[in-house]
C-alpha cells in the first residue's frame, strides 16, 4: 500500500517530537512548553489506540458478521417454516391472519434491527476511546489558544503604556514573540493533524464530524495568530 493512502502516525510523532525540543530550546521556562509534551503525550495514546482499534475491530468485525448471518439465516428458516405451517392448517377467516401477519412483521423488523446492530457493533466500540482522545485535543487547542492570547504586538510599540490590569508577558522582544507565536500556530496545526490520525482508524460519523470541527477550530485559531504574526512583521 501506497505511504499516501494514509496519514502515518510516525512522521505526525516525530513532527511533534521536535517542535517540543524546539520551544524547549528558546522558552524553556514558558509553560507553552508543557503543551507541546502533552500534545507529544496525546500523540502516542492516539498511535498505541490506533493498534488497539485494528487489532480488536479485526476479530469484533468477524464475530459480528458471523453472528449476523446466525440471526439472518434463523429468521429466514422460522419465516419458512411458519408459511408453510401456515398454508397447510392456516385460519379459514381472513380476518383471522391479520395477528399472524402482525407477528411476523414484528420478528422481521427486530430481526432487522439485530442485524443492523450486529453489523455498527465494532465501530461503536473504538467510538468512545476515539471521541475520548478528541476531546481532550479540543481542550488542547484552548489551551494554546490562551497562551497566545495576550501575546500583542501592540504590547511591543514605543508608545504603549501598560496600566495595572496589564498581563505581564515577560520580557518577550519582537524576534522571541514572532517566534513564541509561530510555535503557538504549530502546536495548533499539529492537534489538528493528531486528530485527523483518529479518523484514520475509524469510519464513524460522529468521531469524522468531531474530526472535520476540531481541524476547523485549530484552523481557525491558527489565523488569528497569523495576523498577529503580519503586524509583527509590518511593524518591525
Amino acid at each position: 500500500m501506497s505511504t499516501l493512502d494514509r496519514l502515518d502516525a510516525g512522521p505526525v510523532q516525530e513532527t511533534v517530537t521536535r517542535l517540543e525540543a524546539r520551544i524547549a530550546a528558546r522558552f524553556p521556562d514558558r509553560g507553552l512548553r508543557a503543551v507541546a509534551g502533552e500534545l507529544m503525550e496525546l500523540t502516542t495514546q492516539v498511535r498505541d489506540v490506533a493498534v488497539e482499534v485494528r487489532d480488536r475491530l479485526r476479530w469484533v468485525r468477524l464475530a459480528s458478521r458471523v453472528a449476523a448471518l446466525l440471526v439472518l439465516a434463523a429468521t429466514v428458516l422460522v419465516f419458512v417454516l411458519a408459511s408453510r405451517d401456515a398454508v397447510r392448517a392456516g385460519p379459514d377467516r381472513s380476518f383471522e391472519w391479520v395477528p399472524l401477519i402482525e407477528s411476523t412483521i414484528n420478528d422481521l423488523v427486530f430481526a432487522g434491527l439485530a442485524l443492523w446492530f450486529l453489523y455498527a457493533l465494532p465501530q461503536r466500540l473504538v467510538r468512545s476511546r476515539l471521541l475520548g482522545l478528541l476531546h481532550k485535543l479540543r481542550s488542547l487547542a484552548h489551551i494554546v489558544d490562551m497562551h497566545q492570547l495576550t501575546k500583542d504586538p501592540e504590547r511591543l510599540r514605543s508608545d504603549f503604556v501598560p496600566t495595572d490590569a496589564t498581563v505581564d508577558i515577560g520580557n518577550l522582544d519582537r524576534s522571541q514573540m514572532e517566534h513564541y507565536l509561530e510555535y503557538c500556530s504549530e502546536l495548533l496545526s499539529l492537534i489538528g493533524k493528531v486528530a485527523a490520525l483518529c479518523a484514520e482508524e475509524s469510519q464513524d460519523a460522529l468521531v469524522l464530524t468531531t474530526v472535520s470541527d476540531l481541524e476547523t477550530l485549530t484552523t481557525s485559531m491558527s489565523r488569528k495568530v497569523w495576523q498577529k504574526i503580519s503586524l509583527l512583521s509590518r511593524s518591525g
